[in-house]
């Protein structure tokens, strides 16, 4: 067993329905895990005198979150972060394809692969939903890699049979027999699971969505993601390509593709219909601000989806996201939301946080495993500890509580700022160093 002194931040409840008191904090508190779960959770000294002996890692000088949640993460695209000044299909054309054939080559696909995890851990992301590779070779790599590293990847074969170019194109027949391939070698095998992936259903026919929906239904615990609704020339061809279909949603809907087990990225211009199937189905949305304004996709619509019902968590979409920081995301969305004024939701930090962690947990089905830092949960988790002198270090030393240090860490942090990740109790980047006296940090 471990016993952890750090000052702690969490949001197990949604500050979006319960109020900034949602945000959980303890300037001075104690974490113990045993074999990576969180055994007891209290005032460290508390802690410490009900569990004597054990030994403690001190984690004050910096801030102990729980590990982030990326439900929109694009893993052949790293090597294609920065093609600014273009909307998406351009994007797609000029930056994002001809990068992902690239990894039709297995050893290129490798080399992505570790820079694709090293990116998600030095961000402090320990879940992720992944879009994979065209490539069967090339999601096995990924899922190679992040059974290594020990993050949970939930990822699959990304299939399409038009209008993209040709070496990323395949049959349904071909799709499903890879893809059922891919989901016995990795699905359930240690922190890793399956995601039918078409890349959305304007590269996507009937029969190559039926083709998805078969392997959907193969088993009850598979996952489903694709794209909805980002961009208006997008969804215009979609509507084109699919004239029986009542919207853009419809097009995945009528497959049976939307469930609980489905998470959409984007869906910046939804209807109000769609919005009420996706509540009615319980399935999640993806935001990834930075893409959407990257691309100049457009300002979400929150709002409309928290009247709906709709659940929301951030992905970073990388690569037309501008990195791998939900630090970076969370200020985005916040900015969004800013811009659009009355229209828009008031996005305080404890929602950033809870955006962040909880809903990304909740959307992907962990939220009884992962996402806050309750007792029963696995340790997953992230010190934020900035660098001596540096701004966000001097701005946590004179935050006012623990809703100012949050709001000063999704302002300044990056993923410099990141100084451990846990995954169920095990350090996946360095270990904890020496750490000046605790920052004068008050519990709420």
């Amino acid at each position: 067993m471990t016993l952890y002194r750090a000052t702690v931040l969490d949001t197990p409840g949604d500050p979006l329905e319960d109020g900034p008191e949602a945000l959980r904090a303890e300037s001075d508190g104690g974490l113990l895990v045993r074999d990576g779960v969180i055994a007891a959770r209290g005032r460290f000294a508390d802690v410490a005198a009900a569990h004597p002996g054990e030994e403690v890692v001190d984690l004050r000088g910096g801030i102990l979150l729980p590990g982030m949640v990326d439900t929109h993460v694009h893993f052949p695209q790293v090597r294609a972060i920065g093609g600014l000044g273009m909307p998406l299909l351009d994007w797609l054309d000029r930056c994002a394809l001809p990068e992902e054939m690239r990894l039709v080559d297995r050893a290129y696909a490798e080399e992505v692969a570790g820079e694709f995890v090293d990116g998600l851990v030095r961000a402090g992301t320990t879940t992720a939903l992944v879009f994979g590779s065209h490539f069967p070779e090339a999601v096995d790599a990924l899922f190679g890699e992040a059974e290594r590293v020990g993050l949970r990847i939930t990822s699959g074969l990304v299939v399409s049979d038009r209008v993209l170019p040709e070496p990323l194109l395949t049959t349904p027949e071909a799709a499903l027999a890879h893809g059922r391939a891919l989901l016995e070698r990795w699905h359930g095998r240690g922190r890793l699971r399956y995601a039918v992936t078409p890349r959305f259903s304007l590269s996507s026919s009937e029969p190559m969505l039926d083709a998805c929906a078969e392997l959907l239904g193969a088993r009850d615990d598979v996952w489903f993601t694709s794209h909805l609704n980002e961009n208006t020339a997008e969804i215009e061809e979609v509507a084109r390509l699919f004239p029986g279909a009542g919207h853009y949603l419809d097009s995945y809907d009528r497959h049976g593709l939307v469930t609980p087990r489905s998470v959409l990225a984007h869906n910046v211009h939804p209807t109000g219909h769609e919005l009420e199937v996706l509540a009615r189905a319980g399935a999640a949305v993806a935001h990834c601000p930075t893409s959407n304004c990257a691309l100049g996709s457009g300002l979400f619509p929150f709002a409309e989806h928290l009247t709906a019902g709709v659940r929301v968590a951030l992905g970073s979409d990388v690569g037309a996201g501008t990195g791998f920081s939900l630090l970076k995301e969370g200020l985005q969305a916040y900015f969004v939301q800013r811009l659009l004024g009355p229209r828009g939701v008031a996005l305080g930090p404890a929602a950033l946080l809870h955006l962040a962690t909880r809903s990304g947990a909740l959307a992907l089905g962990l939220g009884d495993d992962v996402g806050d830092l309750s007792v029963g949960k696995q340790f997953d988790a992230v010190w934020v500890r900035p660098q001596p002198g540096s701004t966000l270090e001097v701005v946590l030393r004179h935050a006012a509580d623990p809703t100012d240090a949050l709001a000063k860490i999704f302002t300044l942090g990056t993923p410099g700022d990141v100084a451990v990740v846990w995954v169920a109790g095990r350090a996946v980047s360095s270990a904890p160093q020496p750490v000046p006296p605790s920052l004068p940090l008050e519990a709420a």
